[in-house]
């Protein structure tokens, strides 16, 4: 199945309308792999067929597969481990000392994909049970593709993804068995909510996250709309909240609303505004 630079423009146009990421030409190799199970179930029998039918406009349920499709939702449990261990020995214990007299911590995990970000970072609160007595920790999961939030939110995984990132006693202490595979055990779940939401749109609970990750989505977007998701992931974010980025995403040059952490390398923080100045955030 060849796919032709005209199917490619207008498949690419169509993910970025929806959803602000770019389907660069270095990612096109993706579109075969990414929609051949899409065109068996519909019997579609040609990638052409399909661009005429989104075209014409005749199934507009389709249009939102087809996007569902294209989306990368790579991830693992843990990914990449550090960030993991700089937010447990860097962020949190100062944040812990800040946050004594609500006891409360939120984290937003954006762009989390099928959730094994957000279940993480419940196993990290969950494993010091002593360090956490008292606390209420709320997690945010959100992500652009609803099929991957359905997923986060079924908490069900396949042997190879919660074996991806987690050794054999976490995936026994904190996943049960069942039809299908294995599910997060409540204690995770109930920590741990998802909802749809484009990082395009107003940030969820603005002012409120003591830390946000957004990591590896940035990569997928152009100069101008990644400013536009700084702006949206800083109004989210209490004053002296912390970010975390992939590892090869950053702020420099990218934005005035973040800068680094000097004192833990990895993390941003909001920029200090001068008394007065107002940061104008589009509808």
């Amino acid at each position: 199945m060849q796919v032709s630079d005209s199917s490619s423009r207008i498949l690419a146009g169509l993910l970025e309308a929806r959803t602000g990421q770019q389907l660069t030409m270095s990612r096109r190799w993706r579109i075969e792999t990414a929609l051949s199970a899409l065109l068996r179930e519909r019997g579609i029998p040609t990638l052409d067929e399909l661009i005429t039918i989104l075209v014409m406009g005749r199934e507009p349920s389709l249009a939102t597969k087809v996007v569902e499709a294209l989306l990368n939702n790579e991830t693992y449990f843990f990914r990449d481990r550090t960030p993991f261990d700089l937010l447990s020995k860097a962020a949190l214990p100062k944040l812990t000392q800040r946050r004594q007299s609500t006891k409360r911590l939120r984290i937003w995990s954006a762009g989390c994909s099928t959730g094994q970000e957000a279940y993480s970072l419940a196993m990290l609160f969950a494993e010091e049970p002593q360090r956490w007595a008292g606390w209420t920790i709320d997690i945010l999961g959100s992500d652009v593709s609803e099929g991957a939030v359905r997923r986060a939110r079924e908490g069900v995984y396949s042997q190879f993804e919660v074996q991806r990132g987690l050794g054999i006693a976490q995936m026994i202490k904190w996943f049960e068995e069942c039809e299908g595979g294995w599910r997060a055990i409540e204690p995770l779940r109930r920590v741990v909510r998802f909802q749809v939401h484009n990082l395009l749109e107003a940030a969820p609970h603005p002012g409120e996250f003591d830390i946000v990750l957004c990591r590896n989505v940035l990569l997928y977007l152009n100069a101008e709309r990644r400013t536009h998701v700084f702006e949206r992931l800083a109004s989210a974010m209490a004053s002296d909240g912390c970010l975390m980025l992939g590892a090869g995403e950053t702020v420099i040059g990218q934005t005035r609303r973040f800068e680094a952490d000097t004192e833990s390398r990895g993390l941003y923080r909001l920029t200090p505004q001068p008394a007065g100045e107002r940061i104008a955030i589009g509808a």
